[in-house]
């Protein structure tokens, strides 16, 4: 089994990556999407994206990072995959998922779910352009209004030479909504030499467990699970290695909060620590009752300072 941390578009940054692995049970982060248009991006481009790139594309506690492009040239877009991979990156995934309308509008993400030859275009274009020692993998969902297409998706991408595809288990349509249609993936995989990933609703172990069963992959991807419960990977691992596994603790996660550096960042503003703190709060709710209790506490705040104080009163080393 492996488990992967999803791209999520201003939240999944590098420093929630760092956070995140060091808590444990990831094998591979994909970064928030690179918008490519058409032409190749400067290399300060990658590296804002993927500071990782710096330390040979692994994350302060040694797991993968791979950045995620998102056009809808090919051309481009395989320029800038081999140049993502000259500079460190483990890997180039492309983006067919993205709900966002300012990105569909341009014709990115999952807009291009309803042009499946457009799909086999790119992805066998930067597949042709990547050393084939370099994994070249696709993040989509079922379809953009329905899942009519879906067979058609899938079938282009593994034509297209993909080395795997991540499948969120929904429609554009259905944007987050639950549930997950984790069933529908194995009629679209049957006999098709290519590695998969699920993702979608995945908030607990019992959610991997059903996911698995239901959708026949044994990788999963993790998602708002693992920013509502951020040890939901380790807990997951464990149960799949027959290990035993201590939960985190309320004061633990704040722990990893203070100490994971996202407060410790000279380009940001002065807001940017307590801003950050009071959106991840809104995931952590969810896992702990004590995040909203918190949140009105540092409601009013807007230093890092003042933030990180509040949070070092009650964290507490696991």
């Amino acid at each position: 089994m492996k488990l992967v941390l999803a791209p999520m578009e201003g939240v999944v940054d590098f420093k929630m990556r760092q956070l995140l692995t060091e808590i444990g049970g990831f094998d591979l982060c994909v970064t928030e999407f690179v918008r490519v248009i058409d032409a190749c991006l400067p290399d300060k481009v990658f590296h804002r994206y993927c500071p990782e790139l710096h330390n040979n594309g692994l994350t302060r506690s040694g797991t993968p990072v791979r950045i995620q492009l998102l056009g809808q040239v090919a051309h481009a877009l395989a320029a800038n995959a081999v140049r993502a991979i000259e500079l460190g990156s483990h890997g180039v995934d492309l983006n067919f998922g993205c709900p966002a309308k300012t990105v569909n509008k341009s014709k990115g993400g999952a807009v291009l779910l309803k042009d499946p030859e457009h799909m086999y275009e790119i992805i066998k274009a930067v597949r042709d352009a990547v050393p084939s020692e370099h994994q070249v993998t696709a993040k989509i969902r079922l379809g953009f209004d329905d899942d009519s297409n879906s067979q058609e998706i899938v079938d282009a991408v593994v034509s297209a030479g993909a080395s795997s595809i991540a499948i969120h288990a929904r429609t554009k349509r259905d944007g987050y909504n639950p549930p997950a249609y984790w069933e529908k993936i194995p009629p679209l995989i049957k006999g098709k030499d290519i590695a998969v990933v699920a993702n979608g609703e995945i908030w607990q172990v019992e959610d991997a467990i059903l996911c698995q069963k239901r959708s026949g992959c044994a990788d999963l991807m993790l998602g708002r699970g693992a920013l509502s419960h951020p040890d939901l990977a380790r807990k997951i691992k464990a149960h799949f290695n027959g290990e035993q596994y201590v939960s985190l603790q309320w004061e633990h996660v704040l722990y990893h909060l203070v100490h994971s550096a996202i407060h410790h960042d000279p380009a940001k503003d002065e807001k940017y620590f307590a801003s950050r703190t009071k959106q991840w709060l809104g995931y952590l709710k969810r896992q702990y009752s004590q995040a909203d209790i918190l949140f009105d506490e540092i409601r009013r705040l807007k230093t890092k300072e003042d933030v990180a104080d509040v949070l070092k009163k009650y964290a507490i080393a696991p």
